[in-house]
């Protein structure tokens, strides 16, 4: 069974609760979504462990019930 995008956002949002959240369900199938998610917790991490928290937010359910998520990852840009 697919994933819902609300509770793909909802995932990702209870885990990084200051994130700024965007999902796209790039083939309306419910299996492949691009994620795009800033968050402060991000700050001094590397992408890859960006990616890393992100994947961790999903509980083991990337690669089972989400089939593919492009994901990209950002620290807030600094205020001037």
């Amino acid at each position: 069974m697919p994933m819902k995008q609300d509770e793909l956002e909802r995932l990702i949002r209870e885990a990084l609760p200051d994130a700024q959240v965007e999902i796209r369900d790039l083939a309306g199938d419910g299996d492949h979504y691009a994620a795009h998610v800033v968050s402060p917790a991000f700050e001094g991490k590397s992408r890859v462990q960006q990616h890393q928290m992100v994947y961790q937010a999903l509980k083991g359910q990337m690669g089972d019930v989400l089939h593919a998520l492009a994901l990209t990852t950002a620290a807030p840009a600094p205020k001037a």
